[in-house]
């Protein structure tokens, strides 16, 4: 059988700071040949330990359909982190505080893009209607929190006006990529009785398939719309969203609290708008998930800083 093995390799500047990775995908042939495909830049600061095992979801144009194939599992082996980009954070080991907020919480609560999954789906619909690099530059930007997310959500969309046919072939191309653990994770939250939540600024249209495979309630979603025309024209997303607007995440956060009446809740994400999630009456804990993109300004402010889900999953016990 072929198989693949991922290799990352690290640009730095001068200084010693990376700037980014550059990964190599090397296929083994049947007949044994290995083959280097060059994959390109990848925008991002350090990475931990990368998603190891990726696993496919398969949508049709209206869910999930009834028979997927297999799912196939990649393996990937990357450079350990280096100590010196984990030496800078000191909040890389949990305070006796933190594990205790974290054994207990009633209900957790998951950012999706570079979270739960590898990639931000966003962007990778930009990039598969033609318009990534430029919906890449106003993710990062959004995801920083240097400019309104409302602002950049709008802005990314008119870019390339997606149509619903084009998001149905997107699906069905380019199912999602599942990060290395969460599955394990999930279940592991449900098995102890804790509600799972998934608040994201990304669709629903993009989100639900990652739902069921997690078996969250499409319920506990917490996301944007995306508006079709009759003729599947785009129209736009739907602004009644809390998610769809700065701060819309510790909303969305304390409407779950008060509606739920749970005491414990707990954040985790990557991004500037997961951080905003950990305010009274929202998050009492954020933890920030470094595994996929490395925000260093979010990273700094997060209760627990992890890269890699088994830190979450081993603590539980």
């Amino acid at each position: 059988m072929p198989h693949a093995l991922l290799v990352l390799f690290k640009r730095t500047r001068s200084d010693g700071n990376t700037i980014g990775v550059r990964r190599f995908s090397q296929r083994r042939t049947e007949g044994g040949r290995k083959r280097s495909i060059q994959k390109g830049n990848i925008p991002t600061y350090e990475i931990g330990t990368f998603p190891r095992v990726t696993k496919r979801v398969f949508v049709g144009p209206v869910g999930i359909m009834n028979n997927p194939k297999s799912f196939n599992s990649i393996a990937g082996s990357v450079q350990p982190l280096e100590a010196s980009a984990v030496d800078c954070f000191d909040n890389t080991l949990p305070s006796k505080d933190v594990l205790e907020i974290w054994r207990n919480a009633d209900a957790v609560c998951f950012d999706v893009d570079s979270t739960v999954c590898l990639d931000e789906g966003i962007d990778e619909l930009a990039e598969y209607c033609g318009a990534g690099k430029a919906v890449a530059e106003w993710t990062a930007r959004a995801m920083s929190g240097s400019i309104p997310f409302e602002e950049a959500l709008a802005a990314r969309l008119s870019l390339f006006n997606p149509s619903l046919s084009q998001v149905q072939d997107f699906l069905e191309k380019r199912p999602p990529r599942i990060s290395s653990g969460i599955d394990t994770l999930v279940k592991k939250l449900k098995d102890k009785n804790t509600d799972v939540y998934l608040i994201s600024g990304g669709f629903r249209q993009m989100i639900n398939p990652v739902a069921a495979i997690l078996g969250i309630p499409l319920e506990n979603i917490y996301a944007n719309q995306l508006l079709f025309g009759s003729s599947g024209e785009f129209l736009g997303f739907d602004i009644k969203e809390p998610t769809s607007r700065s701060g819309g995440k510790a909303t969305a956060v304390q409407l779950i609290r008060k509606a739920q009446g749970y005491k414990c809740v707990v954040m985790i994400g990557d991004g500037a708008t997961d951080l905003e999630a950990r305010q009274p009456g929202g998050a009492d804990l954020f933890i920030c998930y470094g595994g996929v993109q490395l925000r260093e300004s979010v990273a700094a402010k997060a209760d627990w800083l992890v890269f890699n889900f088994k830190d979450l999953i081993n603590t539980l016990d």
